[in-house]
């Protein structure tokens, strides 16, 4: 069996003591555009470019006390295809480039939304920027950087919380190309500025999500999303309890904000692991309105089921959301869980076994809308999906690269509701959970460009039986015609 390689995905809710975020603060000339991005008339206006960092890794909880990355520059584009050399690339921090920051990602805030600047003025054409880089500097160059918090080796590493010993943090093309954010990842599939506006645009460096552990090694797989935000009523905020208790959760629980992909899929956005008072907090948040999904696992195991609330806009607060156990009789509830087990394959159109990076999410139909369910906290669970990377091995069917997977959900059917300003009502549909296992490939170290064809495969339903129901085979995520 091959060994499981993933890295966590831990996402975007700001709360004091567990996030930071970094400002950008650009005031920028601009030209009106057309549809196209061409520009036409004159005007003046304003940008924040805000680059921020949602994490939930960070020790004790996590694995990491720091994560050290230097910066460089951020740039823009027009056009959704160009390339790293590309001449229509815009520099929006100039300064950065004679002088680098080093930012640690698991900065502590003193509150929350915390802005520190990290750029500087800028003049900039108005249009649709469908692309957005931000570029680090090479590790060789640690020790040129004053006060060189990764001890001058490189100059991007993590720092165990563990025993305070410092890894470099291996880079692939980061420090010539950039950290691309293609235009699928930009909300509304990119910025657009106009004459006399001022916008703000938030750059969400998932962290945690974008290390990946090999061999006692840790690479960079960077995973950014930007959207426009506004100054102010940038968040979502709630309190998860134990509907049994009245109480927080003696336990970890985990709550993603979701909207749909051009398929009508949710697919979680940013996630949070929810305070020990039970609280969270989302931001800052691109406008718009968001699906909140909260799974829970007790401090004795038992997993709570999913609960889904509906129609959330930014500005708002979900208020209390209660999480019930899996009920197998009246007054009697369930304590198991279901460990789905599967297999992914990937390999070239010349059917040869090739690497591919595979993230993989629970999805699950509820009144005909497809959620992804984000995965319960567990030991070996810290993010709301998981990535794997396929790998040759002896154990892999001729002709591909593999790699198996563990995933670890609750057994229960998901509690719905719709929100509303007054509270919420959660009703929960059906008697037991019913899930697809959905994969998507992606090119390693390429900051999310689509692999293989198809790009996305999914398993056949499994329904799960309440009471548990320990190990389920799945079929393999045969992914071929890979890069």
């Amino acid at each position: 069996m091959q060994s499981q390689r993933m890295w966590n995905r831990w996402g975007g809710v700001w709360t004091a003591g567990l996030a930071t975020l970094l400002v950008l603060g650009i005031s920028i000339a601009v030209v009106a555009c057309s549809g196209t991005g061409s520009t036409s008339t004159s005007g003046m206006g304003t940008v924040n470019t805000r680059l921020s960092d949602p994490a939930t890794c960070e020790t004790p909880t996590g694995p990491f006390s720091h994560v050290y990355v230097t910066i460089t520059d951020v740039q823009a584009n027009l056009s959704a295809s160009a390339g790293a050399t590309d001449p229509g690339w815009v520099d929006l921090t100039p300064s950065l480039s004679k002088s680098p920051q080093q930012i640690d990602l698991l900065g502590q805030a003193s509150n929350q939304c915390f802005l520190a600047t990290l750029g500087d003025a800028q003049q900039l054409q108005a249009g649709s920027y469908q692309q957005i880089r931000i570029i680090l500097a090479a590790n060789s160059t640690g020790a040129n950087i004053t006060n060189n918090a990764c001890g001058n080796s490189a100059a991007n590493c993590v720092i165990l919380g563990s025993d305070g010993s410092v890894h470099t943090l291996q880079l692939s093309s980061e420090a010539k190309t950039g950290i691309k954010i293609p235009s699928g990842q930009i909300a509304g599939g990119a910025f657009t500025i106009a004459a006399g506006q001022t916008e703000d645009l938030d750059i969400d460096f998932s962290t945690c999500e974008s290390i990946v552990e090999e061999n006692d090694q840790y690479r960079l797989k960077p995973v950014l999303h930007a959207g426009e935000v506004s100054t102010t009523s940038t968040s979502i905020n709630g309190r998860i309890l134990d509907n049994a208790t009245g109480n927080p959760v003696n336990g970890t629980v985990m709550v993603a904000v979701e909207q749909k992909d051009s398929t009508g899929v949710d697919r979680v956005q940013r996630s949070i692991l929810a305070n020990a008072d039970g609280s969270f907090v989302f931001c800052p948040l691109p406008s718009g309105t968001y699906d909140i999904v909260v799974v829970g696992t007790r401090a004795d195991g038992s997993l709570y089921e999913p609960a889904i609330v509906t129609g959330v806009s930014v500005g708002s607060t979900v208020g209390t959301v209660n999480l019930f156990l899996p009920t197998v009789a009246p007054g009697v509830t369930a304590t198991t869980a279901a460990q789905l087990n599967g297999v992914v394959t990937s390999q070239n159109s010349s059917n040869a076994g090739t690497v591919a990076d595979i993230e993989l999410s629970v999805l699950e139909s509820v009144n005909g809308t497809v959620y992804t369910i984000p995965l319960p906290p567990t030991a070996t669970q810290s993010s709301a999906t998981m990535s794997v990377e396929t790998e040759s091995g002896a154990s892999c069917t001729v002709g591909t690269d593999c790699v198996s997977y563990s995933l670890t959900t609750p057994t229960g059917a998901p509690y719905l509701g719709a929100w509303t300003s007054t509270g919420i009502t959660l009703t929960v549909v059906g008697s037991s959970a019913s899930y697809v296992i959905d994969g998507n490939a992606f090119v390693p170290s390429s900051g999310g460009t689509s692999d293989c064809n198809p790009t996305e495969i999914k398993t056949a339903v499994t329904t799960l039986a309440i009471t548990g129901q320990g190990t389920v085979s799945l079929q393999p995520l045969a992914f071929t015609q890979c890069m």
